[in-house]
Formats: C-alpha cells, structure tokens, sequence
C-alpha cells in the first residue's frame, strides 16, 4: 500500500499527528532546522547579492539521511513545520535536501494539533512560500552581519567573547535609558486632604479634588495646613451625587505578549517557561484514556481573530455551564492592533470541553496553571460585561470641591471566570441627598514625593517592544534571555537592570553604530522584513541598503575606539580557600553570585555563596540557607544537609506560634504575607 511521509518539527507533534492519520502515513521528526549558517565564519557571501552559505547543522547527518529513505519509500511528503516564517524556511531546508521541486504543492500548515485541521490540511497542501522564506532569511542574514561585523570590535575594544545583536542590542538600551531616567529623576513633593465626614450615623470618606472648577496642587506642607486650617469647624454640603451603570468588557484572548505579560504577572513564569510550556500544550499532551492530544493553538501569534467554529463552542459552553444571561447577544469580534499578522488565530484552547479541572491530573503544576490561564481568558472574551453601580458624590466646604467614589458590583459577567486585577474593589456608599450637611471629624493632610519610572520586568519588555513595533511574537523570549545570558543586564528581584558592562557596550554602540540600537530604525526594518514576506520589497536590496553604511561604521569604529578596561568590583569575604589559604572573594556569573579564590589562575578553587538566615533549623537546630531549585524557584533548607532534610518554599521566622508553639512561615496567599504555624494540624494564621 503506497504510503505518505509527514515531516513535522518535533517527537511530540509527531505522536500527536500520527494518532489522527492512521497507517498508511508515516510521521517524522526533524528535530527544528536541519541547515544553518556555519558558527566558524560569517558564511554570507557578500559580493554575491548576499547569498547565505548553509550548511547542514552538526549531528544531523544521521536524522537528514533516515527522512531522505523514508522520502524515498512515499509517493508523497507533506512538510508540516510551524505556520510561521521560521516554520517555512524549515520546510524549504528540507524540500532541498530532499530533492522535492519547489513548484510542487508538498506545504500543509494548521494553526491547531486536532483532526480536523491535520485532516483538512492534508486534503489542501500548498507549495512552499518563498516570500516567507525569503523574510526568515534577510532576518537571520541581517542577524549574522551585525553579529559577525560588530562583535570583533567589541571583543578588541572591551572584552573577548562579547557580542552585539541587531535586536537584543535596542533591548538593553531600552533598559538602560530606563535606568538614566531613573538616576536623574528628581522627587517633587506634593500632598492630598481627605475629609473623614459624619451625618448622624452616615460616614464618608473624600478626597480634595479642586478649588471651585479649579484643580488644585499642593506642592507644600505650609499651603496644605493653610487648607486644613481654612476648613476647621466648617460644614461640608452635599453639592453633586451622581448614580450610574458601568460596564466593564472582558479582556481580548490571548497573543503571545499578552500570555507572557499575564503569565508574568499572574504565575511568576519567566517568556522562556510560558513559551516552553506552552509549545508543550500546543505539540500534545498525554491525556488519560485519550493518548496524546494537543490542547491549545499555535502559540506564536500576534492576531486576536477567532474562529467561528471557537466562538460557537465557547458561546454553546457559556450557555450550557453559567446560563444565558452570562452570554451577550452578540459574538464577540476583537480588533487586531496595527501591522500584525492576522493569518494565525488568537491563543486559545482546541476543545473548550476539557476543562482544565477535568485534564488536571494528566498535566505537570505548571503545564495545568499555563493551560487554565488561556482556558479562562478565552472563555471569558466571549462572554457579558460585568456590571457596576457607581456613585459619585462633591462635597463643597469654602469654595472647596471633595469627592467621594464608591461601587457595587451587581452582576458578575466575564469575572465570573477571569480578572484582570484592575477589578473595582466593591465599596458601598450611603444614601445621600443633594443639600445635605456633613461635619469633618478629622481633616488629613498627607505628604507624597513624586516616584522616580520602574525598571522593566520582562512582562513591561515585552509590552515596550511591541508598542515599539521590535521583534515579532517567537523572539521576545529570545531576545530576553540572550541579554541576561551575555551579562548585558542581570535580574535584581523581578526587575531588569543594567550591568556596567551593558551600559558601556550601549553608549559605545549609541556613538558609532547609533541606527543598529536606534528604536525606530529597528522597528523600520521589522517593518521592511514584513514587507518582504508580503511580496513588497526584495529581500537581496533591503540588506544592501541595511549593509553598506554599516561596513562603512565599522571602519570608523576600529580607527577611533581606545581600549576599554572594564574593572571587575571584588568584594572580599572572612571564608578561607581550603586549597591555597587565601581569603575568598564574591563574583559575579551567569547564575548569580558565587565564591572564588582570588589566586586565579594558579588556584581555581569556586564555591557557591551560601545566604544563611539567622533562624535556627526547626529539625537540627542548625542554620537555615536560602538556595535555589531547578527551575530557579527560592526554597529554604538546612545548611547541614544531608544530614539533616529540612525543606521548605515558605520562609520560616524566629516567631513562635502563639496556639502550639511550633515555628511560624512567611507564606504569599493572593499577594499578600501572612505567618502560618508549621504545623498543619494546628492551622494558625495571622
């Protein structure tokens, strides 16, 4: 029987797909690319139109020759790699080694791992998209140049093993930019008056918002006491009460930089793991009794479309699950923002019906927290406005305007199933009438400074790079961690901030190479790498036209650049090297803080830095030490390990619980620390 290859990218799709063809199709991995540009030279010839020299990527021989067997055996190949430009120059690789002519329709693409989209791709393949793979490769070409161009300065001006990037390099000035503002940032002081007022058994609680139609400043102690003092013993009226309905509509569905904002914010993933995770969810998982199936869709998008066929499922699910009242006469349409791609779907899962509850037991902690994340946003997208009753009230007291807000929520809607956290906390105010008079209980003025901007986490990156039109969905989670990985920038708490070797290589790279880390230049090309995959510019001039000022540049630089010492902060400890007798000193890796013996090169004696906690073992009694898991997550242990097995994600106290007498944890419930006994029995709380 006549069979048919299926190429596919990895082991996990390939079991997924293969469960829906049946036999007579044979599925295959490639493992992503199989071809590249060579890591020991620039391999671009570029007095030859820019042509890439690819070669096959080490260790693939014996993978490129098995697909080339099996292809030989089928009378026909599907290539299905991912719908992306990455995907297609993948397919493309492939074709070539395989022999295929590009003329033949061998490309089949679906945005979700189900039958019906593997079933509908196979019945309608396409030929490979050259403009697509044309734009992969005028990206991965202009990578190189920059890379391979610039990089050799770095190396000879600063350090050895630098490296310049045409995107990650605007990254870190972005974040170093950040940190100037910072650093001149000047505070400015300002105060607020809230009026604490009282009718008989009614209490209100109002802010000072203006001095008759006026808004009022208040940039000093002295006039904020002039007003306290202006308005002691007045009456407050009752000026304005407004009463209104307020909707609230539900958050789009997910793209990729909104998944990893919220996944961010909501589970504390970093882009790396929620992009893992989530190519996890998208290649299959293996559920009990079902065997492996793929439960969200492609997640590399930067389109909020959905699909009829989704917004009926999810429309029929809302009904049948939370009534009809929770489900607006209308399907929900959402806007996709500026130049995105609309060929890919929004986020969301395959089949609404496995809820994550129902799928619990078949995913890890984090696949399950990942998958319910875009399992709720979906659903609710398509789901009623919730529904407040605000009511606003003024008071007025000498010519002075205070307000009061309050809410109620009266019907719950999307909240039902998602929240935003920019949720109105319920806050119920009294009846009052217009005319009305208050007394002032207490008038407080409270003094306030001005805050300097935040540092970028990766979630606030993210959302920058895209307002700024750099990078596209598959390299944010790249982009961030080549620019932690090079020491361009290290994680202090959650925030990201620059090291002096990220701030020297910006300013260096500001003054010669000023357009390779300038935000609008960068975001032009993006624009011009997409004109090329929509058949609008060629790929061979966009280059040229990227590529001659910047040889020129180089030139410059390697003339004008001094040497540059970058001195290394040493801080010395009392912990002797047990191999030489030295005192040991705190650097700086990849992974953080470690010590080192300062006889470098002669002695090369490391050992991790051990941060102790004063608080004694509550098994041994010897010191706790804060270290870190595999997957980077903070847990407290004992430092006599193994001897003694202490462990604990909770921080633990020198408190005693007030109930037992056991040791006290720090324990993050919703957001905020509370002390719990460590004694489950017990269940102390405060």
């Amino acid at each position: 029987m006549a069979q048919s290859l299926v190429i596919v990218e990895s082991p996990a799709k390939a079991k997924t797909i293969s469960k829906f063809l049946g036999k007579n199709y044979k599925v295959k991995a490639s493992m992503g690319h199989v071809r590249d540009l060579p890591k020991s030279q620039l391999g671009v010839e570029i007095d030859n139109d820019y042509k890439p020299k690819y070669i096959t990527i080490r260790g693939k021989g014996d993978l490129i020759n098995e697909l080339k067997k099996e292809a030989k055996k089928s009378n026909k190949v599907y290539i299905a790699t991912d719908p992306d430009r990455e995907g297609e120059a993948i397919s493309w690789h492939i074709a070539n080694i395989l022999g295929i002519n590009l003329s033949d329709k061998c490309r089949i693409e679906f945005h979700e791992i189900t039958k019906n989209a593997v079933t509908n791709a196979i019945k309608n393949p396409r030929t490979i998209n050259k403009n697509l793979v044309d734009a992969q490769q005028a990206r991965r070409v202009l990578d190189r140049l920059v890379g391979y161009e610039i990089s050799p300065v770095l190396w000879r001006k600063i350090k050895w093993g630098l490296s310049a990037g045409r995107v990650q390099s605007v990254a870190v000035r972005l974040i170093c930019d950040r940190e100037n503002e910072i650093k001149s940032f000047v505070p400015e002081e300002y105060w607020s008056i809230t009026a604490y007022l009282k009718n008989n058994n009614k209490e209100i609680e109002a802010k000072l918002i203006s001095k008759g139609k006026e808004k009022i400043k208040i940039n000093s102690e002295h006039l904020a006491k002039e007003i306290v003092k202006t308005l002691k013993n007045k009456k407050f009226t009752v000026e304005d009460v407004k009463k209104q309905e307020k909707k609230k509509n539900p958050p789009p569905p997910f793209i990729t930089s909104s998944l990893q904002q919220e996944a961010y914010r909501k589970l504390n993933f970093s882009t790396k793991k929620t992009m893992s995770i989530a190519q996890q969810l998208y290649e299959g998982i293996d559920l009990k009794k079902e065997g492996t199936v793929g439960l969200i869709t492609y997640m590399r998008t930067d389109s909020v479309r959905i699909s009829d066929e989704a917004k009926k499922m999810a429309r029929d699910f809302i009904a049948k699950t939370y009534g009809k009242s929770y489900l607006p006469n209308y399907e929900r349409q959402f806007k996709t923002k500026g130049a995105a791609q609309d060929a890919h779907e929004a986020i969301r899962p395959t089949y609404v019906e496995k809820t994550p509850e129902s799928i619990k037991d078949s995913l890890t902690n984090d696949q399950f927290k990942l998958y319910k994340l875009i399992w709720d946003r979906f659903i609710a997208s398509q789901m009623a406005d919730a529904i407040y009753d605000t009511v606003t009230i003024d008071f007025s007291a000498e010519d002075f305007i205070f307000r009061a807000n309050g809410s109620i929520l009266k019907f719950s809607g999307f909240l039902a199933v998602y929240k935003t956290g920019e949720e109105e906390e319920d806050k119920l105010l009294p009846e009052v009438e217009k005319g009305e008079i208050f007394d002032a209980k207490k008038i407080d003025p409270k003094q306030h400074f001005t805050q300097p901007p935040s540092r970028f986490t990766e979630a606030t990156l993210v959302k920058a790079l895209e307002e700024y039109g750099i990078g596209r969905p598959s390299t944010y989670a790249p982009i961030i961690t080549t620019i932690l990985d090079r020491g361009y920038v290290e994680r202090e708490k959650k925030n990201l901030k620059p090291t002096e070797l990220g701030e020297i290589v910006t300013e260096l790279m500001k003054e010669y190479f000023s357009n390779i880390v300038d935000v609008d230049f960068t975001a032009e090309m993006e624009s011009k790498l997409d004109k090329i995959e929509e058949g609008d510019e060629n790929w061979v001039k966009v280059i040229d036209e990227f590529y001659r000022p910047l040889k020129e540049k180089i030139a410059v630089a390697e003339e004008k650049i001094g040497k540059i010492t970058i001195e290394e902060p040493v801080e010395e400890t009392d912990i002797i090297c047990e191999k030489c007798g030295r005192n040991m000193v705190i650097k700086k890796g990849r992974f953080g803080k470690f010590l080192a013996c300062p006889g470098y090169p002669e002695c090369k004696n490391t050992k991790p830095l051990v941060d102790e906690l004063d608080v004694p073992c509550p098994i041994c009694g010897g010191k706790i030490v804060v270290r870190k898991g595999k997957s980077g997550k903070t847990f407290y242990g004992c430092g006599n390990y193994p001897e003694c097995n202490f462990a604990s994600w909770d921080k633990p106290t020198n408190k005693k619980c007030p109930k037992c007498g056991k040791m006290l944890f720090e324990k993050s419930i919703k957001g905020k620390t509370n002390l719990v006994c460590h004694d489950k029995n017990c269940g102390y709380k405060e």
